[in-house]
């Protein structure tokens, strides 16, 4: 691995223009902004991404523009995720990866594979990847769970699987993982909503969404929590959980879309079937970013 991933992550966004091309200046200020709150690393092309929509070409000028932005500062994960064994394969070869630490890689989604066909998955694109992978269990969105058990198996497989992001919001089968994992293995939120008490637990950060529109809390947490100082981490969790639930009460991105353009970054447009938050809660987000943000 070219640099350790943990602590503060964020999932970023794709921002887009008024023709639906990629806003790679909002993009810009979003990346920069990471960087001056202290995030440690970057996640792109993962679901926050609106990956689905975009096609292979948009996918490696993202990959550039990101390494190039943060010039090593920081680590930048890929997320390579599909249905499709062979296509994350493909992908993972012929994408320029050159410059990023380590991919990113959704349980498969629809298909509802079995727990030992999540289990051959994974070895098939381990035998492939030309770096490290990060796990991603997400059955909200996937459809499938992948178990305590075929996590750890993977983890005790190879060394090559270094962290699982934990989306599940299963807190016993997260304790399982942290209690049983082989040592270099580690486990890391992807609940915005469950930092404190995943890393209380053992694990070792967080891949956020809210980071896109609040990098310094996040950061903050996150830092408290790894410092050991769990009073300013929960105090900071209970300010940012009514940010959390507004960011996905209509769906992420739109949530993060519609807090980064009350406040001027990008532009609201998502592509197809994403649309934007209504305008009730476009006005409720735009007053609680204002808020953390110490907007006057």
């Amino acid at each position: 691995m070219k640099k350790n991933i943990r602590g503060a992550g964020v999932a970023l966004i794709t921002p887009f223009t008024a023709d639906l091309t990629i806003d790679f200046d909002g993009l810009g200020k979003i990346v920069d902004n990471q960087l001056e709150n202290r995030i440690d690393f970057l996640v792109i092309l993962g679901t926050t991404a609106e990956t689905a929509t975009l096609n292979d070409p948009e996918k490696q000028q993202i990959v550039d523009f990101v390494c190039n932005r943060v010039n090593g500062k920081i680590a930048v994960v890929v997320g390579i995720g599909s249905n499709n064994t062979q296509n994350i394969i493909n992908c993972m070869l012929s994408m320029d990866l050159s410059k990023a630490d380590a991919i990113l890689s959704v349980v498969p989604y629809y298909s509802k594979p079995s727990q030992e066909g999540i289990f051959q998955h994974y070895m098939a694109i381990e035998k492939a990847s030309p770096l490290p992978i990060i796990l991603y269990n997400v059955p909200g969105r996937t459809g499938v769970n992948m178990t305590a058990e075929t996590t750890l198996r993977l983890a005790h497989a190879s060394d090559k699987f270094i962290a699982t992001k934990e989306a599940s919001g299963n807190l016993n089968e997260i304790t399982k993982i942290l209690r049983d994992k082989p040592e270099g293995f580690n486990v890391i939120s992807g609940d915005d909503c469950l930092i404190v008490p995943v890393m209380a637990l053992g694990g070792i950060g967080v891949i956020s969404v809210a980071s896109n529109v609040v990098p310094g809390t996040i950061a903050d947490l996150t830092h408290a929590a790894m410092d050991g100082n769990f009073k300013t981490a929960a105090q900071l969790q209970l300010r940012m959980q009514k940010m959390c639930d507004l960011l996905f009460v209509e769906g992420n991105p739109a949530g993060a879309k519609a807090a980064l353009h009350s406040v001027g970054t990008i532009e609201n447009v998502l592509r197809l079937p994403l649309v934007p938050v209504s305008h009730s809660t476009y006005e409720i987000l735009a007053k609680e970013t204002q808020t953390l943000l110490n907007i006057k």
